[in-house]
């Protein structure tokens, strides 16, 4: 390949900073596989969940992380058709259109590192074809690399998992990057108040400035006597937890109305299990486990694309943090400290 080697934060240890090393690439690229030169990453929560443990024991140990980034094309593999080089392209989780390839296999010294189908914490990486969605190499490549996650399951939330209508109300706990982007698209799709929840106020002043009609700080307002009064004694049609946190799972579910959607973005910790009264399930009330949002990049992106360049959709503004490759370790101490609203983007170079 033209690449030998890069730098690259990886989880070496559960519940420890992250490595930022020196790994030797693949010596060449299997069917469906792509080289991307990797310029800029956000910080999914659900990335420190990975470094936290919250699935669990993690078998995979070195591996890489990262799901939402961008980059350009520098070489691909035997089979490759949706991409070609000196392509700038969002980097998913979520497949979209392609060949599935085998995860690559990198080396630490002689310690194999292990990836899955993309990976953003590093400067170049061997990414699934169908990990891959080609943009217009006039857009942002900052702001492309949030098409990877936070713009994506954020908008799928409101549109596929709880299918907001016209006129129906959303409660939103945890306002971070994802939450962003559910506030924007709950508003697109008419939903009325679009209630925002969080500890903190920064958080809530960016999510008023995205559409919130009503923010509520959990940490000093009881969350169930603001609602009655934002919605005068009714219950949301919608409520979309983020956070994963059991206690505000039960909370979320019980505030849902009869026949109103509970959808579940956030992870909890294995282990930890939530309480929930399952007769109203057989009726209308539904709890939903979002996977992304159900997106289908290849489709979504360009459509979500169009939305950004007729500045229906404001994503510079949910970029509030940027960080150097050499400081993600920073980057993730201040998002779990909560001093950051918004989204953190770490450059490559």
């Amino acid at each position: 390949m033209k690449v030998k080697s890069t730098k690259a934060a990886m989880l070496v240890e559960q519940n420890a900073e992250l490595a930022v090393e020196h790994i030797s690439l693949p010596e060449s690229l299997d069917f469906g596989q792509v080289l991307v030169e990797v310029h800029f990453s956000g910080i999914c929560g659900s990335q420190i969940g990975e470094i936290t443990g919250v699935k669990g024991r993690d078998p995979y140990l070195p591996h890489l992380l990262g799901h939402e980034g961008s980059g350009i094309v520098l070489e691909t593999g035997p089979k490759v058709s949706s991409v070609r080089e000196g392509d700038h392209v969002v980097m998913h989780w979520r497949p979209g259109k392609g060949i599935q390839s085998t995860p690559p296999r990198y080396m630490w010294g002689n310690q194999e590192v292990n990836a899955g189908y993309v990976t953003t914490f590093n400067q170049y990486a061997v990414i699934s074809e169908n990990r891959l969605t080609s943009i217009d190499g006039t857009v942002d490549m900052e702001v492309a690399s949030l098409f990877g996650c936070a713009v994506t399951t954020g908008i799928g939330v409101v549109n596929n998992d709880a299918e907001l209508k016209i006129g129906e109300s959303i409660v939103i706990f945890g306002a971070g990057g994802i939450g962003l982007s559910i506030i924007q698209a709950a508003l697109l799709s008419g939903g009325y108040p679009i209630v925002a929840i969080d500890l903190y106020d920064e958080k809530l002043q960016l999510a008023k400035k995205f559409g919130a009609t009503h923010v509520i700080n959990s940490s000093d307002e009881c969350v169930t006597t603001q609602l009655e009064i934002i919605l005068e004694s009714s219950k949301p049609n919608v409520v979309v937890d983020n956070t994963g946190v059991i206690d505000v799972i039960n909370e979320a579910y019980n505030l849902t109305s009869s026949s109103g959607r509970t959808v579940l973005v956030g992870v909890p910790k294995k282990g930890e299990n939530a309480s929930i009264d399952t007769l109203p399930l057989h009726f209308q009330k539904r709890l939903i486990g979002s996977e992304g949002g159900d997106c289908k990049p290849d489709i979504d992106i360009p459509n979500y694309l169009r939305l950004y360049e007729n500045k229906i959709l404001d994503l510079e503004g949910m970029i509030t943090a940027h960080y150097s490759l050499d400081d993600i370790n920073s980057a993730i101490k201040a998002m779990r400290e909560g001093r950051i609203a918004g989204r953190v983007i770490v450059s490559m170079f």
